[in-house]
């Protein structure tokens, strides 16, 4: 998923929205980038105002700052009340459309738990199931 994202922006700690967002990184090869830059700007936004983390709070400010979209952008916006915004990412494989599901450790004894959150992309329609099996078995 990262191939052709610039090498500093995938040396550990790996921040995937950073990835994600920078114009070096999987921008370029989001075809719906107006509407998954909206849905992960949103869903951080949620955090920082659900956490009042001040290190989200950066990173949400720095996010913002990267380049945005034409407004005549052929996805607009999601709408906050949707249930799924699918990540339609150009690949070497053509374009695959992952759903993404976020996990979260409800009651945690650990605190370093507490904070941990494992997001899982999914194929949302059958040709991007079909190339990432293809994919797995090494074709």
């Amino acid at each position: 998923m990262l191939a052709g994202s610039a090498p500093e922006l995938t040396k550990p700690p790996v921040n995937v929205l950073r990835v994600a967002l920078h114009p070096d990184g999987l921008a370029n090869r989001t075809v719906n980038f107006a509407e998954w830059r909206g849905h992960l700007l949103a869903r951080l936004r949620r955090q920082v105002e659900t956490t009042a983390d001040p290190r989200l709070a950066a990173l949400h400010e720095e996010l913002t700052r990267y380049p945005a979209p034409p407004r005549n952008s052929p996805h607009p916006a999601p709408n906050p009340s949707a249930v799924a915004v699918p990540l339609r990412l150009k690949s070497e494989l053509g374009v695959l459309s992952l759903l993404s599901t976020i996990t979260v450790f409800g009651t945690p004894v650990d605190v370093t738990v507490s904070e941990l959150a494992i997001e899982t992309f999914l194929p949302a329609d059958r040709a991007t199931a079909d190339a990432l099996r293809r994919l797995a078995a090494g074709g």
